[in-house]
């Protein structure tokens, strides 16, 4: 079906040779100053290391972190129907293909990102087919499993520090890219200034991200993807290949969320299996996030990750005092604002700061016919 533009739909003509046609519109006045807002809090975030002290940077690499793994999961489970508790697989292959592209390839950290997300996409190719075959609760088992499966499989890898893992020795990372720029434009010592890039690369991606989520989600892919979360039969029917377009989702998730585990180990510069497969940090925190946000909306795990960080870090003091807190409010979300708190928002009044849902609108149109 082709884009609906301008005055091409069907009219009804009336005595002063005025049509009345329906617009499909996606954009609002709101949302339009929403993403101007939107670029101004991008550049200052990407300024804010001349002023934040390295504790601050290091907050922010979780939120752009943590929020890039919502915002993937939210695209695969709310608008692709594939509710995956196994996401820790891409994330700890990612991490350890970080690992592998420093101690035994030698390539530059910057570009081992993208290798370890190359790597995590290969592996998801393979998986796909085999975990496809499976349907609601049984896919979301299946996630699991594989990735406890990789768990294992990582452990038993010698030369990256088996099942205890490993560190980064301070001379593999001396020679990362812009490290040396960063060191000298704000006066840091090394480690300091890879919190620095590694804060900027996690914003980049976070940024581009959310942007192409939303994106595709307004596209006709998007949509043909939504038909084949609803009703796969007949989506088929009116020649949507739903299987493709899951199967490339799942492959371009997994991408960017093997980016986002080099990421975050770049960071750390430590990584152990029970780390990098942790269902707790990398699939649990990612879902509660998206929950208690709202599903299938870009606004939602914003407000989720800034909930989650505000917990683990006024709570985290009192042990896992923080998780029953995190529970308790997940539960509570779910009875009494089941589609989240953003999701609340748009049900009460509307509010739309990133549409992707489209609305008929009426527009008056002159001429006699429309071609």
């Amino acid at each position: 079906m082709s884009a609906i533009t301008g005055c091409e739909e069907a009219k009804v003509d009336n005595e002063i040779g005025a049509a009345l046609v329906w617009r499909v519109r996606v954009g609002t006045p709101l949302s339009r100053a929403t993403a101007i807002a939107a670029v101004a809090v991008v550049v200052a975030l990407a300024l804010l290391p001349a002023i934040a002290s390295r504790s601050v940077i290091q907050d922010l690499i979780f939120v752009s972190t943590m929020l890039t793994l919502a915002q993937l999961w939210n695209v695969l489970a709310g608008w692709g129907g594939l509710v995956s508790v196994g996401q820790q697989a891409f994330v700890g292959l990612g991490a350890y293909m970080l690992f592998a592209s420093l101690v035994m390839l030698q390539i530059d950290p910057v570009l081992a990102i993208v290798v370890a997300g190359l790597f995590a996409a290969m592996v998801a190719t393979v998986l796909g087919p085999l975990l496809f075959r499976l349907e609601g609760p049984y896919f979301a088992i299946g996630s699991w499993v594989a990735a406890e499966a990789l768990r294992l499989v990582c452990a038993q890898v010698k030369p990256l520090g088996g099942g205890t893992g490993m560190s980064i020795a301070p001379s593999d990372l001396s020679q990362m890219f812009g490290l040396k720029w960063v060191q000298s434009l704000f006066g840091l010592r090394p480690a300091a200034a890879r919190d620095v890039l590694v804060y900027w690369i996690a914003l980049l991606l976070a940024t581009i991200v959310t942007l192409g989520i939303t994106a595709f989600v307004r596209s006709r892919m998007g949509l043909a993807l939504a038909a084949s979360r609803d009703n796969a039969v007949a989506a088929r029917s009116v020649g949507v290949h739903t299987g493709r377009i899951r199967y490339l989702l799942w492959i371009a998730v997994a991408f960017a969320t093997g980016m986002v585990g080099a990421i975050v180990y770049l960071q750390k510069a430590r990584i152990s299996p029970d780390a990098a497969f942790s269902v707790t940090d990398w699939s649990a925190y990612v879902i509660f996030i998206v929950v208690i946000g709202g599903v299938r909306t870009i606004e939602g795990p914003m407000i989720g990750v800034l909930v989650l960080w505000g917990l683990i870090t006024y709570l985290a003091q009192y042990g896992s005092l923080y998780l029953v807190v995190l529970g308790a409010i997940a539960i509570l979300i779910m009875l009494f604002m089941p589609k989240g708190v953003w999701g609340e928002v748009i049900w009460r009044w509307g509010i739309r700061l990133f549409p992707t849902q489209r609305v008929l609108s009426r527009n008056m149109c002159r001429g006699n016919s429309v071609k």
